[in-house]
């Protein structure tokens, strides 16, 4: 069976960005594919949390993986910081990465813009403690979001540099794999094209009804349509997606409709849009309580999922250091 991995970092709830870019398509792959999920919380180093935060927030996005889905008895879920192998395979990639490489990653480039007073090694090196990530299980396939694609190339490359430079056939090259035909990108509420934590524009699984509602209807609008069937400017396009994650077809098809024919009300749209987002989150986010409540069951998960993780990392870099002429440790 082919294996499959990926994470999300801690940095808070999940929100639908997280759960149609990434969640839903580990839900998916459970029943089809050796599967291991981790949290990442190593990878959120970079923006500096406190101790109480981190253990905090891997709690949280644990709870959050299992109400979404995630069956532990089906896919290995463990946290990043558990499986201290990943730091030996990171290690290694760092040393055959090149700086100009990792400074032409957009990602980091976009990061250090954000945040010019902590741009650090870890910043920089993102991409190769991401390949360690995913290549320690040599896995095959990567749920991802878009603004992934230049990291699961770094992956790809680091496993390719490591066969090449040790005369091998070791590390599979990942392919980045989606939910639908094509990268789905969640939109922002604020008219921008991606919605994320820093952004401030997210909605998240455990918001409850009344938040939903607040933020969807402050979502940017513009004047509306002046002529029919013109092409949607992107703000309003983005209100569409969302109808197209959440919504029944009908439905997008009677707002398609009012904004061919220039009738549309930005207001019952939004009202819908919110509607339909409470209708689909609040399953979920009623689990999300219930497992918050249960610590032990999460740390019994944590740790089964942490041994199994490890075991197969230890295997993978038993054989690595023996390609590369390093003494097997005792």
């Amino acid at each position: 069976m082919e294996t499959v991995v990926s994470g999300i970092r801690p940095t808070g709830n999940l929100h639908l960005g997280n759960y149609f870019g990434a969640v839903k398509s580990f839900v998916k792959m459970q029943d089809e594919y050796n599967c291991l999920f981790f949290i990442a919380d190593w990878h959120s180093l970079t923006t500096r949390p406190k101790p109480e935060d981190i253990v905090e927030s891997t709690r949280i996005i644990l709870a959050e993986y299992l109400a979404c889905g995630i069956d532990h008895e089906k896919a290995t879920i463990y946290m990043q910081s558990d499986v201290k192998e990943t730091l030996e395979l990171y290690l290694y990639f760092n040393m055959n990465t090149y700086l100009g490489e990792l400074e032409r990653v957009t990602t980091f480039k976009e990061k250090a813009r954000k945040q010019p007073d902590n741009v650090n090694a870890g910043l920089l090196t993102y991409p190769t403690l991401m390949a360690a990530d995913i290549l320690q299980h040599r896995a095959v396939k990567v749920p991802v979001g878009k603004d992934q694609e230049q990291n699961m190339e770094m992956a790809r490359h680091c496993a390719r540099r490591f066969n090449n430079m040790y005369g091998v056939e070791f590390f599979p090259e990942p392919q980045s794999y989606y939910f639908s035909d094509k990268a789905l990108k969640v939109p922002g509420l604020d008219g921008s094209g991606k919605m994320g934590k820093s952004e401030g524009n997210c909605i998240y699984l455990r918001d409850d009804a009344k938040t939903i509602t607040k933020k969807v209807m402050k979502a940017v609008t513009d004047g509306g349509p002046t002529a029919q069937n013109s092409e949607k400017p992107e703000v309003i396009q983005n209100l569409f997606t969302f109808l197209s994650m959440v919504s029944e077809k009908e439905t997008y098809d009677y707002f398609d409709e009012k904004w061919n024919d220039c009738s549309i009300r930005y207001g019952d749209l939004k009202k819908q849009i919110a509607q339909d987002i409470i209708k689909y989150t609040d399953p979920i986010r009623e689990r999300i309580v219930e497992y918050s409540a249960n610590i032990d069951l999460m740390d019994k998960i944590a740790k089964e999922g942490a041994e199994k993780a490890h075991e197969s990392a230890a295997k993978t870099l038993k054989e690595v250091r023996q390609i590369m002429g390093f003494r097997e440790l005792y």
